[in-house]
């Protein structure tokens, strides 16, 4: 099945920091999946579905993982897709592993890291609709109209049609 986004998270611990990230998606009319799949467990099962999701035609992965946090690289080391790595929140360091883990990549395979947690959650899905923007005007034109100008961004009330 092709989707605009594909969401992959480490573990269904990372689950949470998505549930509200649906309706962003929905609001900016993309497409997306979320599914469970490990860089350390099960390495072989994500260069696979990372193939297939390009082959649909996905156009953005996202990527949230906590701890050390590699999901995100090894997208970003097995496709040209653009990766939007999320650091998750759930670790004694309250994610700051996560975040160094997911924003230090070697040169040459580059990982758009956002926020840890929920606001990187929410952040990751309206960075892929301004990537998928510069095809699609539609989608485009969301966040022109909506977005209160001038001002950081901090929650769904700069979006007044998501509730």
């Amino acid at each position: 099945m092709s989707t605009d986004i594909l969401i992959l998270l480490g573990s269904d611990s990372d689950r949470e920091q998505f549930d509200d990230s649906a309706k962003y998606a929905d609001y900016f009319g993309i497409t997306w999946s979320l599914e469970i799949i490990s860089a350390h467990r099960n390495p072989e099962k994500l260069v696979e579905r990372i193939k297939q999701a390009e082959d649909a035609g996905t156009e953005v992965l996202i990527a949230c993982a906590g701890m050390a946090a590699h999901l995100a690289g090894a997208c970003a080391a097995n496709s040209v897709l653009p990766v939007i790595g999320v650091p998750g929140a759930g670790s004694t360091l309250g994610g700051l592993d996560a975040l160094l883990s997911t924003v230090q990549m070697p040169a040459g395979v580059p990982v758009a890291t956002v926020a840890i947690g929920k606001a990187g959650a929410r952040n990751a899905v309206i960075l892929a609709a301004q990537i998928l923007s510069l095809k699609r005007p539609e989608i485009r034109e969301r966040p022109a109209l909506s977005r209160k100008r001038g001002r950081a961004c901090e929650s769904a009330r700069h979006y007044p049609d998501i509730q």
